[in-house]
């Protein structure tokens, strides 16, 4: 068990809950943070930077350094974070991560922006497609928890944290070759919005980082796929804390 605590970031439109099941397979003391207009948290009200959302949550991490573990959304925030605090960053996880999108990938995350504005609840209804087709083995009730979770959004403050998002990782990519701690970044192979491409391209940009490719896996990797997670992040952590020994 790690002595420094793990800090889960989830999603855009999701909340701290999406980790529930994961938190509890784990070895190690976990926090799940609301990310900023989520959850618990107050709504947005005004455009932000991947720079506001970052400094949101350091302000809410626990005293001293962590395994900081991001997905989607909650991926580009911990990237920043390690890039700008990099003391309190022990590994860093990106899951289900976005980087250095493509002029056709940009247009297409700009364009689900968009449907988003013009009909959130169709959007909703999409995202939960791309995420669980038909087939899929995660449990109904499963999805219909992400179904109220998406939909119990406050719509503005959804559209301003999706714009960074969609934005965010053009904001990061200069900088990602400053990240120095352990990092894996980890995707399903299905995944068509955070592509093993994109995952690919973090793992070159950060000097050491490890690439996991989860086989037959969309989107939602921490919820289909646990198991492959915690062994991929287990194995960061246990070979970080080696090295510091």
């Amino acid at each position: 068990m790690p002595a420094a605590p793990v800090v889960l970031l989830h999603g855009v439109g999701l909340d701290r809950t999406l980790w529930d099941g994961f938190a509890a397979s784990l070895d190690a003391e976990t926090i799940a943070l609301d990310l900023p207009g989520h959850g618990a948290e107050p709504a947005l009200h005004a455009p932000q930077t991947l720079a506001d959302l970052a400094d949101d949550v350091l302000r809410r991490l626990p005293d001293g350094a962590v395994h900081l573990v991001g997905f989607s959304l909650g991926a580009l925030i911990a990237q920043q974070i390690a890039v700008q605090h990099p003391d309190r960053v022990l590994t860093l996880t990106c899951v289900s991560g976005v980087c250095r999108r493509t002029d056709a990938e940009r247009a297409a995350v700009l364009a689900r922006l968009d449907s988003a504005r013009d009909d959130f609840a169709a959007s909703v209804q999409a995202s939960l497609e791309r995420w669980y087709p038909a087939g899929t083995g995660v449990a109904a009730d499963t999805i219909a928890q992400t179904r109220r979770t998406l939909l119990a959004n406050d719509v503005e403050s959804y559209l301003y944290a999706y714009a960074v998002f969609a934005q965010g990782d053009a904001e990061i990519a200069p900088r990602l070759g400053e990240i120095r701690c352990p990092t894996l970044a980890i995707t399903g192979e299905l995944d068509p919005g955070s592509t093993p491409d994109m995952s690919r391209r973090l793992a070159e940009a950060v000097a050491g980082a490890r690439l996991v490719v989860v086989p037959d896996t969309r989107h939602m990797l921490p919820v289909e796929r646990p198991d492959a997670l915690r062994t991929a992040l287990t194995e960061l952590i246990s070979e970080s804390e080696g090295v510091m020994r």
